[in-house]
Order: C-alpha cells, then sequence, then structure tokens
C-alpha cells in the first residue's frame, strides 16, 4: 500500500519537467522553419538566379545582331554572288543541238525533268536548241541548268584527261585494255550519275571532238584543272568524278580552245564554283574578310586551291569562322 501511495506523488513531480520541455520545443520550432526557409530560398535564389559571369541581353540588343548579321550577308551576297550574274566569255555556238544530236543530251528526258522545275526559260532554250550563241551568262537562278549542260559537254568531249588522268588510273594500276579503262571510268558518279542522255552515259564517254585542242591548249587545260577543287570532295577538277568536277573539266576546256588566258580561266571559274557551292564561297568570304582580305581582291588560284576549295581545306576554314546561314547549293546529281 505505501508504494502504491508514492507512485502518483511521483508522476506529479515529474509532469512540470516534461511539460516545460515541451514549452520549450514549441518555442524552438518557430525558428527553426523560419531558417529552414531562408535556406531553402538562398539556394533557389542561386541556382536560379543570373550568375556574375552571365549576360543576359536585352531583346532590342538581339534584334541588332540579327539586323548586323542580315546586312553582312546581303553585302557578302552583292560580291560573292551579284545578282546580274557574270558573264562566260566563251561562244557557245549550236553546242546544245551537237549534244542533242548525238544522244549525250536526250531531249525528252531534259525537258521532262525541267518540267518539273518550272519549264525552261527562254536563255535556256536557246542554249540547247539555237544555232547561234554567243557569250553565256550565268546567275543564281541558271546555275543549275548549266552545271547540266557542261557536264554533259565535260562527259562526252574527247580529251585525254579522261582517257589517261585519274579517272583510268586512280587506283596505281593503267588498265590493261581500253573495255577495263571504260569500266573503271563508268564507277563514278560524273558518269554512271548522267541519266539525262539517250542510253548509257558511257556509251559517249569522251567520243565526241565538240571541241579540239591544241597541245598548247591541252597543256592549259591540263595545268588549270589540277589547281581548280570542290568542296564536294578532296579531288581536282583534273580528276572529274563527280558533276561539278565534270562540269567545270567542260567549261576549261571551251575557255582553253576560245584563247582565254589562265590568269582569266581562274577568276571565271571562281564566280562559276561560288554560284555551285554558294554557301561555302559565302563563308570563304567571311573568313577572309575577317583576316583582312575583300573578297574582290583575294587571289581566284589560291582560293580554287585545295587549302581553301577541297573538302578538307574548306572544313579546316569553317572551323574558323560562324558560316552565314544560308542553303546550300545542289548536291552531285541531275
Amino acid at each position: 500500500m505505501e508504494n502504491e501511495n508514492q507512485s502518483p506523488v511521483q508522476n506529479n513531480h515529474d509532469a512540470p519537467v516534461e511539460n516545460k520541455r515541451q514549452t520549450e520545443n514549441k518555442k524552438f520550432l518557430p525558428i527553426s522553419i523560419l531558417l529552414s526557409a531562408f535556406v531553402v530560398a538562398a539556394a533557389w535564389i542561386y541556382t536560379s538566379g543570373p550568375k556574375a559571369t552571365e549576360v543576359v541581353q536585352p531583346v532590342d540588343t538581339v534584334a541588332e545582331q540579327d539586323a548586323n548579321s542580315a546586312k553582312e550577308l546581303e553585302e557578302l551576297e552583292e560580291n560573292v554572288l551579284p545578282l546580274d550574274g557574270v558573264t562566260i566569255p566563251i561562244k557557245w555556238g549550236n553546242l546544245g543541238t551537237q549534244m542533242i544530236d548525238a544522244g549525250v543530251i536526250d531531249k525528252e528526258k531534259f525537258e521532262e525533268i525541267y518540267s518539273k522545275r518550272g519549264g525552261f526559260a527562254e536563255d535556256q532554250k536557246k542554249l540547247l536548241y539555237g544555232a547561234d550563241n554567243g557569250e553565256i551568262k550565268m546567275t543564281e537562278a541558271n546555275s543549275g541548268f548549266l552545271l547540266n549542260l557542261f557536264w554533259a559537254f565535260g562527259l562526252a568531249n574527247k580529251n585525254e584527261i579522261l582517257e589517261k588522268g585519274p579517272m583510268v588510273n586512280y587506283d596505281g594500276k593503267e588498265p590493261a585494255s581500253p573495255a577495263e579503262a571504260m569500266e573503271k571510268a563508268g564507277r563514278f558518279a560524273s558518269t554512271g550519275g548522267w541519266s539525262l542522255a539517250t542510253s548509257d552515259a558511257m556509251n559517249y564517254y569522251s567520243k565526241y571532238p565538240f571541241v579540239a585542242l591544241t597541245p598548247e591548249q591541252q597543256g592549259v587545260v591540263e595545268r588549270v584543272s589540277k589547281n581548280i577543287y570542290r568542296p564536294c570532295c578532296g579531288n581536282s577538277t583534273y580528276f572529274p568524278d563527280c558533276n561539278h568536277g565534270m562540269a567545270m573539266l567542260g567549261l576549261i576546256e571551251l575557255m582553253a580552245a576560245q584563247g582565254m588566258n589562265e590568269d582569266e580561266m581562274y577568276k571565271i571559274a571562281l564566280r562559276v564554283n561560288s554560284y555551285w557551292f554558294p554557301d561555302t564561297y559565302l563563308t570563304i568570304a567571311k573568313y577572309l574578310k575577317e583576316q583582312g582580305t575583300a573578297w574582290e581582291n583575294a587571289d581566284p588560284k589560291e582560293i580554287l586551291g585545295s587549302d581553301f576549295s577541297s573538302g578538307s581545306g574548306f572544313q579546316k576554314i569553317r572551323e574558323k569562322v560562324t558560316p552565314p546561314e544560308r542553303e546550300e547549293g545542289g548536291g552531285c546529281g541531275v
């Protein structure tokens, strides 16, 4: 009984202590919540707010940069891709009808593919069907048409470069027979890819003396073709394994046959390549400008060389400059 009477006394003695602790905990709870909220808020501000190294550009600054980029592109285009085009000082004559008669251009196939592209312009009809064509005017609008026209010419015009050059000995081995030479040459986009002939493209390969060159003129063609590259690959025009290469070879032959000097040939070739690869040469022009050289003061022979115009050369240039935002030219097909 004594123990039973003492137990309530002990419980009553401990109660004030427990109540005191609860009171103290209640006092500290709001402070803890406040401190926690402060820590969370500080962390959120640190992670989501602008850093000291970040510069938040106002909207008008971004718009100004866009306007400057557009103006720069417009200025580059005026120099690299003039709207009035470039005059190629060669007499085309009736080469269009000659190629149609030979079969390297199938009139119906040619018309069909261009009917899907809006049809022929009057100047294009004249080059294809006319008999007394003078100089050729190339613009951005007709550059694709002229690419195909020069491609057909370069493919069919008889030339030693096609018969004895890299097209037949690219592997370091001379073909054992004319048949093997033709088989090797037919493996490329410039030959197998020409689908606008009456029959297989190799039936017209280096077959017709549309333009006969003197030994001196042939030497000019070989020298110049070895120094004109194209950014779609690493080969020079001397190895015309794609449509751009074969077309440029044809153009070089035409220019040499009509007595154009090498400096003038390089100037024309750079203009033509620029229309065929607009994005490439706008980028090169921008790079030159940043290096302190205006496009019109650049050396065409140097720009057409491997360091600038080959696939690998242009890639190195591209890594050093922000390319202008513009659509690229066509690929290696008709």
